[in-house]
């Protein structure tokens, strides 16, 4: 298939069947659907990029209490 061939009556046949089976009135609404989606995807990878992992943890205070801090590893049981 060569898509790179595609002149303006095939635009304007896939148009057709595209207000076809949408509607006319339902045109606006999915381009703006459309748009909101691809606005919401590029703002998560600019925000997306720092995680929790990447966010730097503070060292615990000297003399802080620790849950389960009796000094000794938590053990798991078997």
């Amino acid at each position: 298939m060569n898509f790179g061939n595609i002149g303006f009556t095939e635009i304007l046949i896939l148009l057709l069947v595209f207000v076809l089976f949408f509607g006319a009135r339902r045109i606006p609404e999915i381009g703006a659907s459309i748009g909101k989606g691809i606005r919401e995807f590029k703002n998560s990878l600019r925000d997306g990029g720092e995680t929790d992992e990447a966010r730097p943890v503070a060292p615990p205070q000297p003399g802080a209490s620790v849950p389960g801090g009796d000094g000794e590893p938590k053990r798991l049981n078997h």
